[in-house]
């Protein structure tokens, strides 16, 4: 990352900033957001993760030509046929505040699981480096986290599903992690270390 120590993060996402803010700091890489630039989120009509994470990334390294981190992440619910996906951001609408629309759209997931008793669920995080928005090879990685959905909100920390989204074995929620240990083993930490492996691979 020595040759990337400046990124304009395509997300106005502040959770997903400080998380990804958190993982590069140590490599020296300053991460801006593209809202310090004026720039508004890109649209998301793609039906994955990876179309969406693409697109995003262009539309941020275009506005500013800076590199551009993208970060496209969902929770897939197997219960649910892998809803709600590409759509967990806006899954029970578009309106109001991220707080707003973050416990609204944890109240849907419990109602639509109510009938199952499968609450099998993952987390997926594709991630695109692009140098440049012409970059003919961006960099693309993934990472996922497993767990289950419980049966009501743990915890104060995280973001999105976190406060549903319970560990393998440590009936924990993501949301009731210390961030650093979040940061180490969630979706988005996996992803972003295979990114920076892959981009090891290249020097």
């Amino acid at each position: 990352m020595k040759a990337l120590p400046k990124l304009v993060l395509a997300s106005g996402n502040p959770g997903k900033l400080r998380e990804i803010r958190g993982l590069l700091a140590p490599l020296g890489v300053a991460v801006t957001p593209q809202a310090e630039f004026g720039i508004a989120e890109a649209e998301e009509p793609f039906a994955t993760f990876l179309e969406n994470s693409l697109a995003k990334a262009r539309h941020a390294s275009r506005a500013t030509g800076l590199p551009a981190l993208a970060d496209d992440s969902g929770l897939c619910v197997d219960a649910l046929g892998g809803a709600p996906g590409v759509f967990s951001a806006h899954y029970a609408g578009r309106e109001g505040s991220r707080e707003t629309r973050d416990a609204r759209n944890n109240e849907k997931l419990l109602r639509e699981l109510a009938p199952h008793a499968d609450r099998r669920a993952h987390y997926c995080c594709v991630l695109v480096l692009l140098r440049a928005v012409g970059d003919p090879r961006p960099v693309v990685a993934e990472g996922t986290w497993h767990g289950e959905i419980g049966h009501e909100p743990r915890g104060a920390n995280g973001f999105g599903y976190d406060q549903l989204f319970l560990l393998p074995g440590r009936r924990a929620s993501a949301a009731e992690l210390d961030p650093a240990e979040k940061n180490r083993i969630s979706h988005r930490g996996a992803a972003l270390a295979r990114l920076l492996e892959r981009l090891r691979e290249e020097d």
